[in-house]
């Protein structure tokens, strides 16, 4: 009998083992493989994650009804129900798609992959999808639609410009490409266009100081442009619009496996403009003509246990004018007619290198090349920059501390023609940083930081920083950060003001490190309703006070630009919310709005600085019609009026710029596979600064100032009349019947582009 009962108990485990089934598939998001997906089966201990190419594989799933959960952070999870029978294979594939949830992963904030809701830094994140809805030729025109990011013009005639963050000026903010800082010093003006969108994976906005893990030029925040991973990239893709002014843009993207440890991906990016327009009537070219390419290459192996290699590399080059409409090259560099020609090449190579230890120890490195071969009429800025950069970070955990040791080396070289250089300045900084986030309890982190660098022209510099996350629960986060933050002006590589027009430069005083003083409350709440749809609200208050502020100072001479540090302080704040809807008709609303107050205190004396605005909104509406297949988007901006350098008591143009918006609306049709066929108009209200003013650039008749008269303050000498800028020193112009605002050139007088109302047709394809 008890043989029976063992030959019966063994007849039917092996038909239960029979039984089992193997469920395996494909995890993937807009057709792109998603690498270390979770994926589990519900109420049960049986888990794995994804491979590189998307793929699982669970074995062992018992007969019966079964759930399976496919998650991924950042993406809307998805669970299958399914009923296993005696079949002895399931294939089950899961599309993820993108979460509302605003919980992206972010490394931004810390150094480190985190969850955007476990952050206790606040981190905002922007994806191509955010960028197609107002298509541009580069970053620098795209981030125009982030609420509190303002691309600020810097003259009228070449068009180039910087990035301001909460009213703080283009040097206040560091533009890192993968979180490599390679965007700096003549970059900050010159290098912010040509990075191949088809490259974008998303771009990270962190608002407020990050010097104590990022060092100089993190002051008012960073701008963290992340490529995509080749294995995730599509195998092609192409992207080309032009428009009614005759700009043509055209990217591309390709993708390749190299072999089975190594993959490629490259990006091509292509502008010209070469239709010069004069709508303000002023003889000068309204926008800077330009022949820009880029090419941008990224390299991912495959290493044991996971391990991170990545190399990349780009080079640029760009050939950009703008002056008077009959200018020709023949006339570059001399004095017959205005133009500013500008050269840049520049090469950089990037990347990462995860150490093959059991501890986390990534480094990273990158180095720049940047020659600039310009003139600003018959005035030369010939110069050259190298910047290397290495940092090694060991990220460990001990119980409740989450911590993060890391040393940096920075590299620097600069040359110019200008006598502010009298000789090439290389210099080398050496950094230590550490960082601890400590899990105080369930819900409350605190976050520690403090870097030190040495800079042999001004010393130890040392900067620590606070943070403190409280989740209230899943949808209510209150995050508070604190600390300091430095920069090292580097006067004529970063304001493009001390190169153009014929202000003189004064330099009055060594120029000292700048300090700052930060402190921001951040509130992040989610709206769930009960039929579906989702809002996200997140508002921040900060306030930034500066010590030893370099300001330029139109104010003193109208016909210079004073630069020394500030005898006094500075003070940025303000308001900033944010709200994100998503409704489940189609319906998708943007919607941000800054209020803030930025100015100096010299002398007991408070000033708003110039070209700040009090206050910004932006916005954008998307619906979608699913029986036409048509996508429709609605994007502007509105901006406060903003003081602006005008050249004396007689000069007639505004003192300050009028409330102004730019608007733009785009159809998408995107009935047939993998193409998307798109076009609109741009400025719709036809808005340009030249409204209300009677010029916009000064002497635009006499750029070499010819005809202009200058006193010494003592006597009218006649002898100072056309001498073609042969000026007294701190001479005063005067007033002529030639010239009855006392005016020299000057392309200074800029908020905004002067590009007008245009329409504008493109075509996407991708292949995946």
């Amino acid at each position: 009998m008890k043989n029976l009962i063992l030959l019966i108990g063994i007849l039917l485990t092996n038909t239960v083992l029979f039984a089992q089934t193997t469920i395996k598939g494909k995890v993937s998001s807009e057709g792109m493989p998603l690498q270390y997906a979770n994926i589990s089966l519900k109420n049960s201990k049986i888990a794995t994650i994804s491979d590189e190419d998307g793929n699982y594989f669970i074995q062992k799933i018992m007969p019966g009804n079964h759930e399976m959960v496919v998650s991924y952070t950042g993406l809307k999870t998805r669970t299958k129900k399914i009923m296993v029978t005696d079949t002895t294979e399931i294939i089950l594939n899961f599309d993820l798609k993108e979460s509302n949830t605003l919980d992206e992963v972010v490394i931004t904030g810390t150094l480190k992959p985190v969850s955007r809701l476990e952050s206790p830094v606040p981190v905002e994140v922007y994806k191509p999808a955010f960028f197609k809805k107002n298509p541009t030729s580069n970053i620098f025109e795209a981030l125009q639609n982030v609420n509190g990011v303002r691309p600020q013009l810097n003259c009228n005639v070449c068009n180039t410009g910087d990035i301001h963050i909460n009213g703080l000026e283009g040097p206040y903010t560091l533009v890192l490409i993968d979180g490599m800082p390679i965007v700096s010093g003549l970059s900050t003006v010159y290098g912010l266009s040509g990075i191949p969108n088809s490259l974008l994976e998303r771009i990270e906005i962190v608002k407020g100081p990050a010097s104590s893990l990022y060092g100089s030029e993190a002051v008012g925040g960073l701008i963290n442009i992340i490529t995509k991973n080749p294995k995730n990239a599509p195998a092609f893709s192409a992207d080309a619009f032009t428009n009614s002014w005759g700009e043509l843009n055209l990217d591309l993207g390709f993708k390749g496996n190299v072999s089975k440890t190594a993959s490629v991906l490259t990006g091509i990016n292509y502008f010209n403009y070469s239709n010069p327009i004069d709508n303000n009537h002023d003889n000068f070219t309204d926008m800077t003509l330009q022949d820009r390419i880029s090419v941008f290459q990224k390299w991912n192996f495959n290493r044991k246990n996971n391990k991170l290699l990545s190399v990349a590399g780009r080079y640029f080059y760009e050939d950009r004018w703008g002056g008077e409409m009959q200018w020709e090259k023949k006339y570059r560099g001399g004095d017959e007619v205005y133009g500013e020609s500008i050269y840049t090449k520049r090469w950089e190579i990037l990347g990462a290198y995860e150490l093959p230890f059991s501890e986390k120890m990534l480094f990273s490195f990158s180095y720049t090349d940047h020659d600039q071969n310009s003139v600003y009429g018959n005035i030369p800025y010939l110069a050259k920059q190298r910047i290397g950069f290495g940092q090694l970070t060991w990220d460990k955990k001990i119980a409740s501390h989450d911590m993060l040791f890391g040393t940096a080396l920075r590299y620097q070289y600069y040359n110019d023609n200008t006598p502010a250089t009298a000789e090439e300045s290389i210099n080398w900084i050496p950094s230590l940083f550490v960082q601890d986030e400590i899990a105080l309890a369930e819900k409350h982190k605190l976050l520690l930081g403090a870097r030190y660098d040495y800079n042999r022209n001004h010393g130890a510099i040392f900067t620590p920083r606070l943070a403190y996350k409280l989740k209230i629960n899943d949808n209510n986060i209150v995050r508070f950060n604190t600390g300091t933050g430095f920069r090292v002006v580097n006067l004529f590589t970063e304001e493009h003001a001390a190169l153009t027009g014929s202000r003189d430069v004064i330099i009055l005083e060594e120029l000292k490190p700048e300090r700052s003083y930060n402190a921001n409350l951040n509130y992040l709440k989610k709206i769930f309703t009960n039929n579906g749809n989702f809002i996200g609200l997140e508002t921040s208050a900060w306030s930034t006070h500066f010590t030893n502020s370099i300001i330029p100072d139109y104010d003193t001479n109208p016909n210079q630009i004073i630069y020394k540090n500030l005898d006094g302080y500075a003070v940025t704040k303000g308001i900033s919310t944010n709200i994100d809807m998503v409704f489940q008709n189609g319906l998708k609303v943007i919607v941000g709005a800054t209020y803030m107050d930025v100015s100096k205190t010299e002398n007991g004396i408070k000033t708003r600085q110039i070209l700040t605005e009090k206050f910004t909104g932006t916005w954008a509406i998307s619906y979608r019609i699913n029986k036409l297949f048509l996508d429709v988007d609605y994007t502007g901006n509105l901006y406060g009026p903003m003081r602006l350098p005008t050249l004396g008591e007689l000069d007639p143009r505004k003192d300050y710029s009028p409330t102004w918006s730019i608007q733009n609306i785009q159809f998408t049709f995107n009935k047939f596979k993998n193409i998307e066929i798109y076009a609109g108009i741009k400025n719709l209200l036809n808005w340009t600064p030249n409204k209300g003013n009677p010029f916009i650039i000064a002497r635009a008749n006499d750029p070499f100032d010819d005809n202009v008269k200058v006193s010494d303050g003592n006597t009218n000498d006649p002898n100072n009349y056309g001498q073609k800028g042969n000026f007294v020193p701190n001479g005063q112009v005067v007033d002529t019947a030639d010239n009855p605002y006392a005016l020299t050139f000057d392309p200074g007088y800029v908020y905004g582009p002067n590009q007008g109302i245009r329409s504008f047709f493109g075509l996407r394809y991708t292949l995946k």
